[in-house]
Order: structure tokens, then C-alpha cells, then sequence
């Protein structure tokens, strides 16, 4: 298939990596999120993500690598003040198409400046591991800096042979000032045991308790 809103290119920009363009010239965007709302139609849980942020009490969020924008607009319509960021313009149209009143940013990850910080940055889904390794470390950077003193990073993905190890995370974390706070199998927090596929984990700045 090909993408609806942009053919059959690739992400924009030339930041991207191989793996991400290649799943961009597979997915239909709309066919992609119209999934999402056929699940939650049938009464399945697709909001996990959505549930721990809103149970960490703390706001502003930012949805880092929004997509399309599902875990944003659950959040918004919960009340939370959220921000949405991505590189992909095509898949931040879908967003603003569905949510026009949110704010949608189109930006790198690891190179975004922006005029606000947050409490919460969550980064759902695999966005790291489709990112170029060589950007792994700034993305984790270019979030940290953008913080509150006391915010929460947020992340899941895939752990998958010869991909981003827990070691190698938390390694990235601790050279940008955030240790481990929590972590789990799941976004509904199944305890976290090796050997696993996935993780949820929450990094906050050293020292900070």
C-alpha cells in the first residue's frame, strides 16, 4: 500500500532512517489510524499509553513522535494539557485533520528547539528504534533539555535482537541527566522480568526524588 496523504515517497526530510522510510511507503495513514478507532469501537483497549500518562498527575505533556496523533488526542480528550511533535508532515496532517484545535508541531526530534517545557514527554510506541541510530543519543538529549526541572520521560518499545538494549537506554538517559524511575513489561504495568520483548520505562533527572 501507499500512503493516501503523501503517494508513494517516504517521510520527508532527509533525517530519517532506512527502516522508517520503508514503512512509510508500506502503511496507508488513513487506513492506519481509521484501525485504531475500529479497535476501540469493538470495546479493545488501545489507550494504554494514554492511562499512564494521565495517571502520573503531571501536565503539560508532549506526544514526542506523535504520528498521527492517537495518544495526543486521547489525552486531550481527558482533559490534559498535550502538544503533539513529529517530523512526518503527511502523518500530522491526518492529526490536525482530526484534531484541529490541538497544537501539532512538525519537527526532528533531535534537533527541535521549542519556547516551552513539560512535565511529561512520552514517547509511545517504536519511535526511537525507527529513528537513525546515529540520531538515538540526541533525540534523548533534545528531550531532556526540554524538561520541566522535575519532568518525566516516558518510553516503550520493542526490544528486538540486535536493536536498542535496556542497557544501552538507560546509557543514553544517564549521559543526558535522567536515571531510571520505573519500569515495566506494559503500558498497564506488567512487572518487567528478562528475558522481554518490551518495555515501559520513566527516566527523570539525576538526584531529583
Amino acid at each position: 500500500m501507499t500512503s493516501s496523504a503523501g503517494g508513494d515517497r517516504p517521510a520527508p526530510g532527509s533525517e530519517v532512517s532506512d527502516r522508517w522510510a520503508v514503512w512509510r511507503r508500506e502503511v496507508d495513514l488513513e487506513e492506519y489510524a481509521a484501525r485504531w478507532q475500529r479497535l476501540a469501537a469493538s470495546g479493545q483497549t488501545v489507550h494504554g499509553e494514554a492511562d499512564l500518562v494521565e495517571s502520573l498527575g503531571q501536565q503539560p505533556v508532549l506526544d514526542a513522535g506523535c504520528g498521527t496523533g492517537r495518544v495526543a488526542i486521547e489525552l486531550a480528550r481527558r482533559g490534559i494539557d498535550v502538544a503533539g511533535v513529529d517530523l512526518d508532515s503527511d502523518m500530522l496532517g491526518v492529526a490536525r485533520r482530526t484534531a484541529p484545535d490541538l497544537l501539532w508541531l512538525e519537527a526532528d526530534l533531535a534537533t527541535m528547539r521549542l519556547d516551552r517545557r513539560f512535565a511529561v514527554i512520552v514517547m509511545a510506541g517504536n519511535v526511537l528504534p525507527f529513528a537513525r541510530p546515529a540520531d538515538h543519543d540526541r533525540i534523548v538529549q533534545t528531550l531532556a533539555q526540554h524538561l520541566d526541572p522535575a519532568g518525566l520521560l516516558v518510553a516503550g518499545f520493542s526490544l528486538e535482537p540486535h536493536g536498542i538494549t535496556l542497557d544501552a537506554y538507560d546509557a543514553m538517559c544517564a549521559r543526558s541527566g535522567l536515571e531510571l524511575r520505573d519500569r515495566w513489561a506494559t503500558w498497564d504495568r506488567q512487572p518487567f522480568t528478562e528475558p522481554a520483548t518490551y518495555h515501559v520505562s520513566v527516566h527523570a533527572r539525576s538526584g531529583d526524588r
